[in-house]
C-alpha cells in the first residue's frame, strides 16, 4: 500500500451550476431575476470565504474480487456486489477523502441562529458541492500521474453508504486515509466530522 498523499490547500473554481442545481434552480424551468442571482452569488462568495478545502488519497492494490467481496491490500474486506462489479477488471484502487473544514459549518449555524435561512441554505449547498468538487480535483490530479504509466482512473467513484456498500466501511476508509491529518474525525455511527467531509473509492484501469 502506498503512503497517504495529503493536500493541505485545494484551490478550485466554484461549480456554480451544480450549486444552483442543489438549491433547486433548473435552467429551463426556474426563472431567476437578475437581482435574485446577484444576491445568491454574493452568498456563494460569502460561503467560499469560510471554506478551506483539504484532501487525502491513497493508492492501493486490489488483492481479491470475487463473489461480491473486494479485498484491498489483503486486509480490507468490502462486501458489496455493486462495488465488486464497479471494480471488475481493476488491479488497483484509489481511496479519496476531502473536507470543507469546520468554519463553514460554524457560519451555517450562525446564520441559522439569526433566522437567516436563505444564507444558511446557500452556504450549505456551496460547501457540499465544493467538497464534491475537491474529489473531482483529486481524481484529475491522479489521472495526470497515472497517465505516465499508461493507466487511468474509472470515471466515477463509489462511497460507503451507497448501494450495498455499508456505511460502516467509512471507518476503514477514514483510517486508511489518515483523515485525522486533515482535521476529520469519525463518530461511533460512522459519520465524518466536520459534516462537509467525504470519502470515496475508485478503480485504476490499464
Amino acid at each position: 500500500m502506498s503512503p497517504v498523499n495529503i493536500f493541505e490547500n485545494i484551490s478550485i473554481d466554484p461549480p456554480y451550476k451544480k450549486i444552483y442545481s442543489r438549491l433547486g434552480f433548473k435552467k429551463k424551468t426556474t426563472a431567476l431575476t437578475a437581482q435574485q442571482q446577484k444576491e445568491t452569488d454574493i452568498l456563494i462568495e460569502e460561503a467560499l470565504s469560510f471554506i478551506a478545502l483539504k484532501g487525502c488519497a491513497r493508492r492501493t492494490i486490489i488483492t481479491g474480487n470475487e463473489n461480491g467481496k473486494v479485498i484491498i491490500d489483503g486486509d480490507l474486506h468490502l462486501d458489496s456486489q455493486k462495488l465488486a462489479g464497479f471494480l471488475s477488471g481493476c488491479r488497483e484502487a484509489l481511496l479519496l477523502g476531502a473536507t470543507a473544514g469546520s468554519n463553514v459549518l460554524e457560519a451555517i449555524a450562525a446564520e441559522t441562529k439569526k433566522d437567516n435561512l436563505s444564507a444558511a441554505v446557500v452556504y450549505d449547498a456551496t460547501a457540499s458541492e465544493m467538497t464534491d468538487a475537491a474529489l473531482d480535483w483529486l481524481m484529475a490530479y491522479f489521472n495526470g500521474q497515472l497517465r505516465r504509466e499508461g493507466k487511468k482512473l474509472l470515471p466515477r467513484r463509489f462511497s460507503a453508504g451507497y448501494a450495498d456498500l455499508e456505511l460502516e466501511n467509512q471507518s476503514s476508509f477514514h483510517q486508511l486515509l489518515e483523515m485525522h491529518r486533515i482535521g476529520v474525525s469519525i463518530s461511533s455511527n460512522f459519520i465524518l466530522r466536520p459534516e462537509k467531509s467525504v470519502t470515496a473509492i475508485t478503480g485504476i484501469s490499464g
